[in-house]
């Protein structure tokens, strides 16, 4: 242990409580342990990296990076410190940062595992062209770690060798039938390869690993997200059948019902629901505007959002109800001045061209995306934004200068908005990507960005023959029900696109577009945080 003087024995003791809570694989209370230990002993450096690892693993980045940086110094010799600073960078979306401390982690410690693997995931995230290379690198050490396989495939992929990454993930999905993830991905893979049964691989899956739910799980979520819920639903019924005390998998089986018209049946299925969480009083909040009744909508949204004052889904579905009852807190919510606004981009004459050369190349590598509302087109894969072309820092620096200029143009603050009470709080991006659309027919169906708090569409292209007038052709719809939902609301506004400007918007609005015929239209979206 690296430290200065002696420690107390009550310093080393809470150190080794947190050493055993991060074994039991419980970060949180680890990180509390360590806490302590590194208060008892503020000078012992092994103390306070153990709990910036553990800050970390409890999804705490921030907390994690004030705890190291006053120790960097003694940090800059240690593999251990490095390669936590790594992955603390990449967690809060410092890329460049991230590659920096994972090879000063290298340099010290050539066959470090973690830094090995955080240094390849950051590669393929940056899009750097050794990010395959890295890979096997990372394997060549760690042959066992199924994530390393996934990360594989998805550098091939991107690469351009498709077939070879969905035979490495049939192998992957043969071996760890109940490996959620390399199971979602070899369904984009067969997806961007035009199977329609893109998901069948799920049913095999379910049969190798029947005493796991997480697979029927993710293998109903998939299908959902292509709107084929009827499939869902009966992959959920199945589900409930052979794990009958699971009450998240009823609560999943009645939302996929209703979505797929079935509201008697899924009606039933809520009036036995023994379950009180945020989720299940939103999703039966949705089906309750389904059927028309809004004061039942109403009273358990109201629930969910006191379990949940920031759950944006159940925002969007009140504010329906709040439409179709006529009530005036619809105004407060989404009608203030300013609050929906097409925004400039500065110097877009001179940061879009470059741009969009990038952005034209990454697009004629992406695939059709799984699980997104885009219906046609091609949408970038990853966070668009943590790649490492210059011309998409440009690009990023902008944007955020537009974002910057809405905010402080909003309505003064407001402790009960989702979106003003945070008016006034450190704003960042994320989430960030792009998507390009052609030739009739391709559309954004109605949906949410339920992590961010405002949405966006930065217009790059767009078709010649965007509508105009009652046509509006193209434009982007703000308010109209997700169409599941089977509810008669129009569109709160349209607002007509404009080359080199920002829509910006409450992310609690639901939003689409509205299909054209000829040319392209491109965008780059995000949300913010």
């Amino acid at each position: 242990m690296r430290q200065t003087g002696a420690v107390s024995a009550e310093a080393a003791q809470a150190n080794s409580a947190g050493n055993a809570a991060m074994k039991a694989g419980d970060a949180a209370s680890a990180a509390n342990h360590f806490a302590r230990a590194t208060a008892l002993a503020p000078d012992a450096f092994d103390f306070r990296l153990n709990h910036a690892i553990a800050l970390s693993a409890a999804g705490r980045a921030a907390d994690a990076l004030r705890e190291m940086e006053p120790v960097e110094a003694a940090g800059m010799a240690s593999a251990v410190y490095c390669s936590t600073r790594g992955t603390v960078s990449r967690a809060l979306g410092d890329m460049a940062a991230a590659a920096l401390w994972y090879d000063r982690a290298l340099a010290l410690e050539p066959h470090r595992p973690r830094a090995l693997h955080g240094r390849a995931r950051t590669a393929f995230e940056r899009g750097e062209a050794d990010a395959l290379t890295r890979f096997d690198r990372a394997l060549a050490v760690n042959p066992g770690d199924p994530d390393l396989w996934l990360g594989k495939a998805q550098a091939m992929d991107a690469a351009g060798d498709a077939a070879g990454a969905r035979a490495l993930m049939e192998q992957v999905a043969e071996q760890l039938p109940g490996w959620t993830e390399g199971l979602r991905f070899l369904a984009q893979l067969r997806l961007a390869a035009g199977e329609d049964d893109f998901a069948a691989h799920f049913a095999r899956a379910a049969l190798r690993v029947p005493g796991d739910p997480a697979v029927p799980i993710e293998w109903a979520r998939v299908l959902s997200g292509h709107d084929r819920d009827e499939e869902a639903a009966e992959v959920m019924a199945r589900a409930s059948a052979a794990f009958p005390d699971d009450a998240q998998l009823r609560l999943l089986h009645a939302s996929y019902l209703g979505a797929a018209g079935h509201d008697e049946a899924a009606e039933a299925l809520f009036a036995a629901l023994a379950l009180e969480s945020e989720t299940r009083f939103m999703q039966e909040g949705r089906h309750a505007l389904r059927r028309g009744e809004l004061d039942r909508a109403e009273r358990v949204l109201a629930r969910a959002l006191t379990l949940d004052p920031r759950m944006i889904a159940a925002w969007a579905l009140r504010d329906l109800g709040w439409r179709l009852s006529g009530d005036p807190r619809h105004e407060w919510l989404h009608g203030q001045e300013g609050l929906i606004r097409i925004v400039p981009l500065p110097d877009a004459e001179t940061v879009l061209p470059p741009a969009l050369r990038v952005l034209d190349a990454l697009h004629d590598a992406s695939p059709f995306p799984l699980g997104q509302s885009l219906r046609g087109g091609t949408q970038t894969r990853g966070i668009l934004f943590h790649r490492q072309e210059p011309e998409l820092a440009a690009l990023r620096d902008a944007i955020t200068a537009s974002v910057e200029d809405y905010r402080c143009q909003l309505p003064p603050a407001d402790p009960a908005h989702p979106l003003l009470s945070r008016r006034d709080a450190g704003w960042q991006l994320a989430g960030s990507w792009s998507v390009r659309l052609a030739n009739g027919g391709d559309y954004h169906a109605p949906h949410l960005h339920p992590e961010g708090v405002v949405s966006s569409a930065l217009y790059l292209v767009l078709p010649g023959d965007l509508g105009t007038g009652d046509d509006r052709a193209g434009w982007i719809e703000l308010g109209r029900p997700a169409p599941d939902l089977r509810l008669d609301l129009p569109p709160i506004t349209a607002l007509e696109p404009r080359v080199g400007h920002l829509a910006l918007f409450p992310s609690t609005l639901y939003h689409g577009t509205r299909a054209f015929a000829r040319g392209r239209r491109m965008t780059v979206a995000f949300d913010v945080t």
